[in-house]
This record gives C-alpha cells, structure tokens and sequence, in this order.
C-alpha cells in the first residue's frame, strides 16, 4: 500500500461549501486492503465514505463500495453514488464535457444506469436509477415504535391512507414512519437501542420519519433518516430512504411523478432531494446542485 491515499470531501445536495451531507471520497481504491476499507471508513467518520473502484460486473464503469463511519458496508444508490459521480464528472475522469453521456454503477452485484448531462457554463446533473420498489412489512407494533421514537402515540401517521409504518426498498430497505406534523418530525428523540429491537422484525435497516407538511413551498416532504443497524446517529440527506418514499407517496395518490423531499434541517446542513421521478424502476434521483468538492 502507497504510504499515501488521495482522497476529496464532496458536499452533496448543496451549492456551498460546509452544507449539504457530506462524503467522503477515495478513488482508485483497488489496491487498497480489503481490512483497511471500513477502518479509513471509521477514521473519515462520515455518514458514508465510498471508494472508486475497477468494475467486477460486465458493463459497469464504476464498482462504488461504500462504508458508514460504524465500518458497515451498504449498497443503496444515494448520496455516496451522486456524490462520487459529480466528482468523476467534475474531475474529467468521464472524459470532456462533464463527463455528458449514459454510464453504469456497480453496486454489490447490481449494475445500474447513471444519467450525467452539463450545460455551458459547468453546471453537472447527475441522474441516478434506483431498482424497482419493494414493498415489505408493516410494523404494527405501534406503541413501542412510539416509544423507541420519543412521540406520543397520537403523533403517528401521516396522513389517512397512509401506513404508519412500512419498509420499503429501492436497493436498501428502510423503514417508512409517517408522522403527523413536521413539529413531531422535529421533537422525535429516536431512540437508537430500542429501534434496533424492532427493525429486524419487519426487516428494515434505517428509519426515515416524514411529515407532508414542509415550511418549503415547493417541497411536498420533511424528513429525517437514522440508521441505529448501520451506525447512522442521523443524516442530512438519504437517496436511498427518499427514492423508496417517493415510490410509497405515489402508490397511494400522495404525489405525482415528481416530488421534493427537504432534510437535514436538524442538523443545521438543509439539503433538498430536488426531484423523484417514475419510470419502469420508478425511483429516479436527480439532483440539481450535485455537490460541491470542498
């Protein structure tokens, strides 16, 4: 191993500098010891730390492994893929023009299409394709959920219609809490040990809390997403949980092919999930202001 690693920090969903989720980078990562993976992963401490390696799968491009700061490997395609594609783009690694063009992502063993487009003045979109919706289990414990929560019972729900609480996957599954306003959404105080009791039955892996009352006009949701299983104390902003949400949202006449999700408010690093839309795999992600490389 080369006494030194290159690496970039990629502010995600943002047009500025220290806002947005943060990522942290590493290309060229082949020959790096499968061990020291999630030990750098751990040492970055980031909610995710994704590293650009040599494709193992035909037709990929890029193989992206990603780490939690907990040294947990995931596979779900959103703020580490968008992050890691700006950055190819930007850096001139997908060749001139931004890298413009249809590329593909190894994620795992999955192969997934990336969208990059750019205009005149060097504005990057990065488009990503998420696998088709999974619909899983209803958590209907609804009392504990409350409790593992920090909310009162009557808090629960989003709206009539609605499950309270289901897991949906677009390539991680997540658990999909509905609450009643985004004042609950604020107060909840999630409770790390107790959701990691209850999210093994139903087999989710993070909890995203939403509220369809966003102070954003042109939002249709507030979020927050924590991940008690991967090491996930809270995140600013999670294409992996908002794809899933926005194809939940649409199968029951909550929202159309479009949809804004606003997160990370809580944290003080506001992020925007611009657009979802709805095709044959129905989760699209496509960011307008990819990231900034710090």
């Amino acid at each position: 191993m080369a006494d030194s690693t290159p690496f970039a920090l990629v502010d995600v969903f943002t047009e500025r500098p220290l806002e947005g989720n943060p990522l942290a980078l590493v290309p060229d990562a082949d020959a790096l010891p499968e061990g020291l993976l999630p030990r750098i992963a751990r040492e970055f401490h980031q909610a995710e730390t994704t590293f650009l390696l040599r494709p193992a799968q035909p037709g990929a491009t890029w193989r992206l492994r990603s780490f939690t700061a907990a040294g947990i490997e995931v596979f779900g395609a959103g703020h580490n893929a968008l992050g890691a594609w700006w950055w190819l783009a930007s850096t001139g690694r997908l060749g001139p023009h931004g890298g413009a063009g249809r590329w593909h992502q190894q994620l795992g063993s999955t192969v997934l299409p990336v969208e990059i487009t750019a205009d005149g003045n060097g504005r990057i979109e990065v488009t990503l394709e998420q696998r088709a919706a999974a619909y899983g289990a209803e958590l209907t414990d609804l009392d504990a959920l409350a409790e593992a929560l920090g909310v009162d019972g009557d808090g629960l729900g989003a709206a009539a219609g609605l499950p309270v609480a289901q897991v949906v996957s677009t390539g991680a599954a997540h658990l999909m809490v509905g609450l009643r306003s985004r004042g609950v959404v604020e107060a909840a105080r999630p409770d790390a040990a107790r959701l990691r009791a209850l999210l093994p039955d139903v087999g989710g892996q993070g909890v995203y809390l939403y509220a369809l009352d966003p102070a954003e006009p042109d939002a249709g949701v507030h979020a927050r997403f924590v991940n008690p299983v991967a090491g996930i104390t809270e995140d600013p902003a999670t294409g992996s949980a908002a794809g899933p949400l926005a194809c939940l949202l649409r199968r029951h006449g909550r929202a159309g092919d479009q949809l804004a999700i606003v997160q990370g408010h809580e944290l003080g690093r506001p992020c925007t999930h611009p657009r979802h839309r709805h095709r044959r795999h129905p989760a699209y992600h496509r960011p307008r202001h990819p990231g900034r490389d710090r």
